[in-house]
């Protein structure tokens, strides 16, 4: 007989590597496919946001990323000259974290590597049939042919999913209308700011330190350039010859590492799920890399899922439980989409976009819009209005403003006398069920035949300085957002 595995992943970037440390977390049998032999040694990411820094302190691994990357204090929109300031925000990852793309899938495949997560490379998938119980996975390795059914597959497998086409699912969207220029090379005489950022009537150039000696990352809009097929090998002269237009030098440019050119195609799947097949990632959503959203953006995709996942194979969750990540994620994507287009736009070069852009720099310089952009990229504003479990039996006041809100890593003052953080409470990816002293005993429940997984923390009523402060119960998702509240 056949052996059948609770989820294929397919992809082993950040977003495959994050859910399949979800899944295994929760004991779930997962499988992960990638068609590359070995790991990618370039990163075309580079930083991580406060948001996706909170997903894994969700369950206890921050500290293998922090010791990794460098904070940055600040971020920019759209190249603007005025920074986005991460200095006030309501988390305790008030930055970003500088670290390459490349780290990162090494550290999250330790994590799934110690979960048991069976991890097999050079293993490409060409093809899928499905029906009502699995989806029948087939592709190649090493010139073999390999099979394997599932209950549930997952793409996570870039821009070009290969999932995504053999699932049949839409990707509309608009085509490159601008192409630009990536290199990592040694520089002779680097620029003296640590992050360089111009934006002129030549195009725009962003020059950074990639902490290995004198090794930077250039990226250049050429306005001559711009309309460059993808197709067309970049050179180390054509690099220099444009950050030379824009920037003024070249900066003593050699010895390039990597060399690549990149658009602005812009699409959103029409759906998140078909059946048993689900995309997260690029897979599901793609666009001009403004911002650095796209890999933080994947890995809040993975959580999402990846709890919800669980739930249905291993606690007898409602398979429309599925549904809701569609819903939430989907939503996400397309404010993502209009945040890097309009980013894109002000990083244009015609006399009305310079003028836009010298207006913008003094809204920034706003103390409420900049921060409201800071949460934005951050991603700390994302909201999940459905509380996707029923309000507890004995609830009092409800609390219906708190539905759906992201929770800080607040500190809670336990019943004992103990001290704990909240995020504390979510490190084996159960919900959380906090209940003041005195309040309602009776856990919430699930739907028939649905017994979530809980931890449950009686805290001391939250004082007047807590941001707690008047909530009496507190029902929270594994990925942090609140269920439900009630009053004291």
């Amino acid at each position: 007989m056949e052996e059948v595995i609770d989820v294929a992943v397919v992809g082993g970037g950040p977003t495959g590597l994050m859910l399949a440390c979800e899944l295994a977390l929760a004991g779930v049998r997962v499988r992960l496919f990638e068609r590359r032999s070995t790991p990618v040694r370039e990163s075309r990411a580079l930083t991580m946001h406060p948001r996706s820094l909170e997903v894994l302190a969700l369950r206890g691994l921050e500290e293998r990323f922090l010791s990794r990357g460098r904070p940055l204090p600040t971020g920019h929109f759209g190249l603007l000259d005025t920074r986005l300031d991460f200095s006030g925000l309501d988390t305790a990852f008030r930055f970003t974290l500088f670290l390459p793309q490349a780290v990162t899938e090494a550290l999250l495949e330790e994590r799934a590597r110690e979960l048991g997560v069976d991890l097999r490379r050079g293993h490409a998938v060409e093809a899928l049939r499905w029906d009502a119980e699995g989806v029948e996975l087939e592709g190649s390795a090493e010139g073999q042919v390999f099979s394997c059914r599932a209950r549930y597959v997952v793409g996570a497998d870039g821009a070009r999913s290969a999932v995504r086409r053999l699932a049949g699912i839409d990707f509309p969207g608009t085509e490159t209308t601008r192409t630009s220029m990536l290199g990592d090379a040694v520089l002779e005489r680097p620029p003296s700011a640590p992050f360089l950022a111009i934006n002129n009537a030549h195009g725009n150039a962003v020059i950074v330190p990639l902490g290995q000696g004198s090794l930077y990352r250039a990226i250049v809009t050429d306005a001559l350039r711009e309309g460059t097929p993808l197709r067309e090998p970049l050179t180390l002269e054509e690099l220099k010859t444009s950050l030379e237009r824009v920037a003024g030098s070249d900066f003593g440019m050699k010895e390039p590492q990597w060399l690549s050119r990149f658009g602005n195609e812009t699409r959103l799947a029409d759906t998140y799920r078909r059946g048993r097949i689900l995309l997260a990632g690029d897979a599901a959503h793609m666009h001009y890399p403004a911002g650095g959203q796209g890999l933080n953006v994947g890995l809040q995709d993975a959580m999402n899922l990846g709890w919800k996942l669980a739930a249905v194979l291993r606690e007898g969750a409602p398979d429309a439980l599925l549904d809701s990540y569609h819903r939430e994620r989907q939503a996400v994507g397309r404010t993502l989409l209009r945040n890097t287009e309009a980013q894109s736009a002000l990083m244009g070069f015609t006399p009305e976009t310079l003028a836009l852009r010298e207006l913008m720099n003094g809204v920034l310089r706003n103390p409420e819009v900049n921060r409201h952009l800071a949460e934005h990229l951050g991603g700390l504003d994302v909201t999940y209005p459905a509380p996707l479990l029923p309000a507890p039996p004995d609830t009092r006041a409800p609390l219906p403003e708190w539905t759906g809100r992201r929770l800080a890593d607040v500190p809670l003052s336990l019943a004992d006398g103990g001290q704990r953080r909240l995020y504390a409470g979510l490190h084996s990816g159960r919900w959380l069920w906090l209940h003041a002293k005195g309040g309602p005993r009776v856990p919430p429940q699930g739907t028939p035949g649905w017994t979530p997984r809980m931890e449950t923390l009686e805290i001391d009523a939250p004082r007047a300085e807590s941001p707690l402060h008047g909530v009496g119960g507190l029902l929270v998702r594994p990925g942090g957002h609140a269920a439900w509240a009630w009053a004291a």
